[in-house]
């Protein structure tokens, strides 16, 4: 395994996933928040297909802070947890309107006091929403940026504070996009494709001989 450079893993990474972006449908930092919260242990495939029926007919807070949780919970059923999505959406909405005058807030902090979001969800909506920049740790990043020797954290905090100091900021959005997708088409938790992967030469996981670094 050679030393890890990363805008060149990046570059690599970028050449191999032009299309590298968020996934999730959304029209407004609202519907992001809702569709990044109903994400948790779900695919983004399932998730807009909830959310393109959800958001036909409730796509601001006030159609969600007043909402009977248990209507809310039969609207995203099939994505899973629907108990406490649907009570952090609420909660959530709740706040947005007591708090932030109707709109979601576009700092950290703020967005950290919202029910249901901690610190991927809020990187996930500064990043995409407000174009802030920000990397996002989920577990794919979590994953591939830990085989590939651009973090060796052992939580998703310690890896967000990696890769912050491994990347450049002008790249930490783009950076969370090719991270998700190789993580999702190549770089998978099981039965990874190493052949042909384009940057398999600065992961341990490859040079291992396949041994597990997750």
């Amino acid at each position: 395994m050679i030393k890890v450079d990363s805008e060149h893993i990046l570059e690599m990474l970028a050449n191999e996933y032009p299309d590298a972006k968020c996934e999730l449908s959304y029209k407004t930092p609202f519907e992001l928040l809702v569709a990044t919260i109903l994400s948790a242990q779900c695919t983004d495939v399932r998730v807009n297909i909830i959310t393109g029926d959800l958001f036909k007919e409730y796509n601001e807070p006030d159609d969600f802070a007043y909402m009977k949780q248990e209507k809310l919970e039969e609207l995203i059923r099939s994505c899973g947890f629907y108990k406490n999505k649907a009570k952090s959406i609420i909660g959530a909405s709740q706040m947005i309107i007591e708090s932030f005058a109707g709109n979601v807030p576009d700092k950290m902090e703020e967005l950290l006091k919202l029910p249901g979001v901690g610190r991927k969800t809020a990187n996930v909506i500064l990043s995409n929403a407000f174009s802030r920049p920000a990397i996002a740790v989920d577990t794919h990043v979590f994953r591939v940026s830990r085989r590939i020797g651009l973090a060796s954290g052992n939580t998703p905090d310690e890896v967000e504070r990696e890769l912050m100091d491994a990347i450049p900021i002008s790249m930490w959005s783009l950076a969370h996009h090719l991270l998700i997708f190789h993580g999702r088409r190549r770089c998978t938790a099981r039965k990874p494709q190493c052949e042909g992967c384009c940057i398999s030469r600065y992961c341990k996981y490859y040079t291992k001989g396949g041994n597990r670094v997750e």
